[in-house]
């Protein structure tokens, strides 16, 4: 993994990401070959990360478990509108 360069704060969502992801995943496991980094990083993203890794911006709660209370909060709050 290299790190990218741009403007400072111009990309800190993807530093963020990146950081994780290497902190996390890439620098705890060794891989055989770039293919199998690929679709093993790949998979940690969407079985894992995505879906239940606990994130600061939800409120330290999973992805999913987020998006469900938000959409059940705001079906409710349009339905008293």
């Amino acid at each position: 993994m290299t790190q990218s360069m741009g403007r400072v704060g111009s990309n800190a969502v993807s530093e963020a990401f990146n950081s994780v992801l290497k902190v996390e995943y890439a620098h705890r496991h060794t891989f055989a070959t770039r293919t199998e980094a690929c679709l093993r990083i790949a998979t940690w993203i969407t079985g894992f990360y995505n879906t239940h890794r606990l994130h600061s911006v939800c409120g330290y709660r999973g992805p999913i478990d987020y998006e469900l209370h938000d959409h059940r909060a705001n079906s409710a709050w349009e339905l008293a509108a």
